[in-house]
């Protein structure tokens, strides 16, 4: 299969679906063509969590501000899984957990040469499925084979933030605001085990296994799907009553 993820909103991706169907016959699955406009951490990590849930496949991803300039693309092999898009870290991420799940090492990295596509804005229809495409015919496993592809040991490598930790707690970052406004740190989940309640900026909320834990309303720090600590509220949203943002610093405390 390939599938593809975007920023496009409507009706871009079906052109990007066109081009790749008048090729080829495969099955086609989107994954999101709405990951916030021009964002690429965002869809990085969304990317991250989602992909490694697939069979092998092909992944087409484009989140795309450089769009137009001399930014690469990418095709990016990471054990069975193919990853192609723009050369500005959107990949990187997903590569680097679909390869350390399959224990294949680091991801191969190959730069996917193009000259004058139809549009220097819609990269995604003129380049990146038009690479996804030829992917897919040669098969994973031979990516070199393709002319257009060669190695490459330069390219942008996104990486998130580490927490910091402390004898009680730790400080990190909102990564992501899903959109049930549950606001995802980067601080690991493993930090709310035994705990009963903890300090979020100055503000005590009670730890909870699920959002029920509290009476609808209510703040709680619990652990999403994803592994980390999350700050969310019972049937409401976590960054309106916490108070964050993408990219706001969290610093969690414990009493003792």
């Amino acid at each position: 299969m390939i599938t593809l993820a975007s920023d496009f909103g409507t009706p871009y991706p079906a052109a990007m679906k066109g081009v790749i169907l008048a090729e080829t016959n495969t099955r086609l699955v989107d994954i999101a063509h709405d990951f916030p406009r021009q964002d690429v951490r965002t869809a990085a990590f969304w990317l991250r969590e989602v992909l490694p849930h697939f069979p092998p496949a092909v992944h087409l991803a484009v989140v795309d501000p450089g769009v137009g300039t001399d930014r690469a693309a990418l095709v990016v092999r990471a054990g069975d899984h193919a990853l192609v898009g723009p050369d500005n870290g959107l990949l990187l991420p997903v590569a680097r957990r679909l390869a350390d799940r399959q224990n294949r090492g680091a991801p191969d990295v190959f730069d996917y040469a193009y000259e004058n596509p139809d549009s220097t804005t819609f990269h995604g229809r003129d380049v990146f499925a038009p690479a996804a495409t030829e992917v897919h015919e040669v098969g994973v496993d031979a990516v070199e084979s393709l002319d257009a592809v060669s190695p490459v040991d330069d390219y942008v490598d996104l990486r998130f933030p580490e927490p910091e930790r402390r004898d009680d707690g730790a400080t990190g970052e909102v990564l992501v605001v899903d959109d049930f406004g549950n606001a995802v740190t980067n601080l690991p989940g493993g930090l709310l085990d035994g705990r009963d309640a903890g300090t979020v900026n100055g503000e005590r909320a009670p730890v909870g296994q699920s959002f029920a834990a509290v009476d609808p309303g209510e703040r709680l720090l619990t652990v999403g799907s994803h592994g980390n600590v999350e700050l969310a509220v019972n049937r409401g949203r976590g960054d309106d009553a916490f108070g964050v943002g993408v990219g706001d610093e969290v610093r969690l405390q414990f009493d003792g």
